[in-house]
């Protein structure tokens, strides 16, 4: 279309044009304002020079400014924590019940019903020392493991022998048999998490680690001090989980929960379906972090998780029949069996019969549950009891010291 801005233009281009003999219009010699105009005349319909929009099109389509754009804090917490991950294949033995079919041939033969059987089962783990101290779920690793080997990202593959563990926690501690360095993982502070915050998974989904990369889910996290006991019949006690929405699936278990900043703020351990049997709806729950720096500190001490202290008394969980067989008032709690004269629940005025509501602030559901509340203790330490004794609540505070090597003789006894 003809234009008045036409007629304009193509005489003022002839002028640039005969300039001089320059081949480039406008940068002859030292003539600053002829490369003024020149930089300033080419112009669009959208008002925009030809010079600017050549600029910003080579910065849009510049690759280090566009993955430099596709990187945040996600992506450079898991680029750091994923060589520290590792997959997790344990084989045990398991003495299997034979089918009706093989019965008499085994009677005959082997004198016996039950056969060994090699199990192998995979979970995820973690480094968290150069030296190769890997943390993980006691669940994964199992009772009584024949063999554990650890994978690396880096497809290297090493043996691994269990240092300690607790069926109660689910919590376990490998080491890996090498004298190799390792890249590790540091704990952030449980204690501090906000609610809302992001929260990262990275796990051996389904065994798809086989490829040398975790998988890695993301959520945030959706509350903490979780108290959470998945099965009735599991010994197996959860307190203070964090929740998360970052979905957690089959081989996830002993993996890394990760902050924003990529330091480990929980142990992936179980999920919640709400018995629909449908895999993850959203629920996830991880040890936090704090519990796990606990326990570890315990095993590399001992091997194992014992109370140091003593506290002088024989409880159990309150049952139907003891309800009935002395007339109990219908309460969950520990029922006190023995005192020790010695120990520290009989200085603290603490007698048979009384009925153990809460250690601290927590309240005590059940014998396994109350031990999962004093491993929170340690020697020295005063624990406060609030108790139930012929219908009215006490409160006793027990000095925590270490036990004794020789108990004295004689309980006091019901």
């Amino acid at each position: 279309m003809f234009s008045f801005r036409n007629l304009f233009i193509l005489p003022l281009l002839f002028l640039i044009s005969c300039g001089g003999s320059s081949s480039e219009p406008g940068l002859e010699g030292n003539d600053v304002g002829a490369a003024e105009s020149t930089t300033t005349e080419f112009v669009d319909p959208t008002g925009i020079s030809i010079d600017e929009q050549t600029s910003r099109y080579s910065r849009f389509m510049s690759n280090d400014s566009l993955s430099a754009g596709r990187q945040n804090a996600i992506t450079r917490a898991v680029e750091m924590a994923s060589p520290a991950v590792v997959n997790i294949t344990v084989k045990e033995v398991v003495q299997s019940r034979r089918s009706l079919f093989e019965e008499e041939f085994f009677r005959f033969f082997m004198n016996g019903y039950d056969i060994p059987r090699e199990y192998t089962s995979i979970g995820t783990g973690f480094i968290i020392s150069q030296d190769g101290f890997v943390v993980t779920n006691q669940h994964v690793v199992g009772t009584s493991p024949n063999s554990v080997n650890i994978a690396l990202t880096n497809g290297k593959v090493y043996e691994a022998v269990v240092v300690g563990s607790d069926e109660l926690t689910d919590i376990a501690l490998l080491k890996v048999q090498s004298e190799d360095r390792f890249p590790f993982l540091e704990f952030s502070h449980s204690e501090d998490l906000y609610v809302g915050e992001w929260a990262i998974a990275l796990g051996n989904t389904f065994g798809l680690f086989e490829d040398g990369q975790p998988t890695v889910t993301v959520g945030v996290i959706s509350a903490t001090n979780r108290d959470f006991r998945p099965d009735p019949n599991n010994p197996r006690v959860y307190t203070d989980m964090i929740q998360t929405d970052a979905a957690i699936n089959r081989g996830n278990s002993g993996g890394p929960l990760l902050n924003s900043q990529g330091r480990v703020i929980g142990i992936n351990t179980f999920i919640y379906t709400g018995g629909t049997g449908q895999g993850f709806v959203g629920l996830g729950f991880a040890i936090p972090s704090a519990r796990i720096e606990m326990i570890l500190s315990q095993i590399l001490d001992s091997g194992g998780v014992r109370f140091g202290f003593d506290t002088g008394m024989v409880t159990t969980s309150m049952t139907d029949q003891l309800v009935y067989r002395y007339r109990l008032p219908l309460v969950q709690g520990l029922f006190v069996t023995e005192i020790n004269r010695s120990g520290p629940a009989f200085e603290a005025g603490i007698m048979p019969g009384d009925i153990i509501l809460k250690f601290g602030d927590e309240r005590v559901v059940s014998q396994i549950h109350g031990d999962a509340i004093l491993r929170q203790y340690s020697t020295g330490d005063s624990l406060q009891v609030e108790l139930l004794r012929n219908g009215a609540r006490y409160e006793a505070v027990m000095l925590l010291r270490e036990k004794a090597s020789e108990p004295e003789q004689g309980a006091l006894e019901q």
